[in-house]
């Protein structure tokens, strides 16, 4: 049985969980501009040399919020592919459909895109570019996921991964710069899945 957690480190976890919440609120009500530490440390109710300790420099909270919110969307990723057992392009296809329309309705993605000129663009490198968190820990956790559901045997893990990749940079692709509506991105992403992964066994559509 595992050993269940000390005092001191269930209250950093509440306090890095506040710290979060908290910045994510001032994102998504005054943009990303209006975060620093002295504020957000003055709004969660500790010293600022007590939360540069718990979470670094600025850079390393947009990590930490931007990680937090992409686990939101890699549960409703695996769960996509799991109502698809046995077929990874259905699967993968519900997955990128659930992605688009939930960061559609996101907040947090609605606030900083919507800053791509002002203060707000500072946290879109973050987003867009850097390779972690976004990119890298998708491609880890959604690699691994369709792994798990799918097996795909004849597949490298390399092989794999560049498959992965491929969908993934296509999906954040229509998320960060969208020209239609979501079933349209959703049919172009479709069709490039049938192409990635049905000359390996995998029912057309």
């Amino acid at each position: 049985m595992p050993e269940a957690p000390s005092f001191h480190t269930r209250m950093r976890l509440l306090l890095r969980e506040r710290v979060i919440e908290t910045a994510r609120e001032l994102v998504c009500t005054e943009g990303w501009g209006a975060v620093n530490m002295s504020r957000v440390a003055k709004e969660v109710g500790v010293s600022r040399p007590v939360l540069y300790k718990e979470v670094g420099t600025k850079q390393d909270l947009a990590d930490l919020v931007i990680r937090h919110e992409l686990e939101t969307f890699l549960v409703g990723i695996d769960d996509s592919l799991a109502g698809h057992p046995g077929d990874v392009i259905a699967g993968l296809t519900a997955a990128v459909d659930y992605t688009l329309r939930a960061a559609s309705d996101n907040a947090l993605l609605k606030a900083v895109l919507s800053g791509r000129s002002s203060a707000n663009a500072e946290l879109l490198p973050t987003l867009m570019t850097d390779p972690e968190p976004v990119l890298g820990r998708a491609l880890g956790a959604v690699g691994a996921a369709v792994r798990a559901r799918y097996e795909l045997a004849d597949l490298s893990e390399d092989e794999l991964g560049a498959r992965t990749e491929t969908v993934i940079r296509l999906t954040l692709s229509h998320l960060f710069q969208p020209l239609g509506p979501v079933e349209r991105a959703v049919a172009q992403v479709a069709a490039a899945l049938r192409a990635l992964f049905a000359p390996i066994g995998a029912p057309a559509t």
